[in-house]
């Protein structure tokens, strides 16, 4: 097998994130669910937007999020995700290069405008989304590199990909190229909303072995198994799945794998302002430790310490280096 010239690609929607903070009325008013992601059109998109108040604005995504967290954390990273050749899009291309990931795919010229991501931040820190995929949702196999899948020793990928029909193929397709280099292929649930929608899918990625890593946080576990026991659910993830990651807050996280389970801590927080990215940089930084071969405690170690750091403020970025963190509180990076 050839030297991965990229420790880990993600692939996922290419969205650019709208944050505000908001007080519960303003869901009621526009009769959103607290805590989940909802897909909305364009004139849907542009009714909330006008109500919202001063919002911060960032490029983003799910796998996005991921990725530029572990080049945070040190490693070689990439991402592959679809925007229009707009204004957004140029500022989103821009803003992921200047993190220091590879970014190589193709701006559609025309067709819908570049997605966006509208995000309310309520009082206790959760955060209820409303996504206009917009060009994210044109991502097609076309726009997968074989030869840099191939070069990537884990390939990313976040469930909201299983929304467009093309990503779908798309994510397949990688996850054939990946498995044919002798490459990993991670897989985040995304979201519980998202497992409701497409829970026998998921299923079957896992069991025909599409897919070798699962992330879920709890709500996520019970709905793909139906199931409101966090052990029976956790005992099904570990016989369908090499390897499965499951975070619970303030808990920490457990790992499962056919032979063996290991839990890791949560890192303490001051005060959570912003739930938008946990998932997302926990996957960090348990990648960034899976790519360095680390054992799986620690793996989870560096995964809760990125969730820790992005949950204290808005934003679903690291607002300083993961890296010099890590190495402030002892942990190898």
């Amino acid at each position: 097998m050839a030297d991965a010239k990229y420790d880990v690609l993600g692939i996922g929607n290419a969205l650019f994130d709208v944050l505000v903070r908001t007080d519960e009325a303003f869901l009621a008013r526009h009769g959103m669910t607290k805590g989940s992601m909802s897909l909305i059109d364009e004139a849907r998109a542009a009714a909330i937007y006008k109500d919202m108040g001063p919002a911060t604005e960032v490029s983003g995504g799910s796998a996005a999020n991921t990725i530029v967290g572990i080049g945070s954390l040190g490693a070689r990273a990439a991402y592959v995700g679809k925007v229009k050749d707009d204004q957004i899009g140029n500022l989103y291309m821009h803003d992921i290069r200047a993190a220091g990931v590879a970014f190589n795919t193709p701006a559609a010229k025309d067709g819908p405008a570049t997605g966006c991501s509208y995000i309310l931040v309520t009082g206790d820190g959760e955060r209820t989304m409303n996504t206009y995929l917009g060009a994210a949702q044109d991502l097609s196999p076309a726009d997968i590199d074989p030869a840099e899948i191939a070069s990537a020793g884990i390939v990313y990928l976040e469930g909201y990909l299983w929304d467009p029909k093309n990503a779908k193929d798309a994510f397949v397709k990688a996850a054939k190229i990946a498995h044919d280099a002798k490459r990993k292929v991670a897989l985040t649930l995304s979201d519980s909303f998202c497992v409701d929608r497409y829970r026998d899918e998921f299923l079957a990625l896992m069991r025909n072995g599409t897919v070798d890593i699962v992330f879920a946080n709890e709500s996520e576990l019970h709905s793909l198994y139906m199931s409101s026991d966090f052990d029976t659910a956790l005992k099904q993830l570990r016989n369908d799945v090499k390897l499965g990651v499951v975070t619970r807050s303030e808990k920490g996280c457990v790992v499962v794998s056919p032979d063996d389970a290991v839990a890791a801590p949560a890192s303490p927080v001051a005060q959570v302002v912003d739930t938008t990215g946990a998932g997302d940089l926990f996957a960090a930084g348990f990648l960034f430790g899976l790519a360095r071969e680390l054992p799986y405690k620690q793996c989870g170690e560096l995964g809760a310490l990125a969730a820790a750091e992005v949950i204290q403020h808005i934003g679903a970025r690291p607002q300083v280096s993961l890296k010099e963190l890590a190495q402030q509180r002892g942990l190898t990076v």
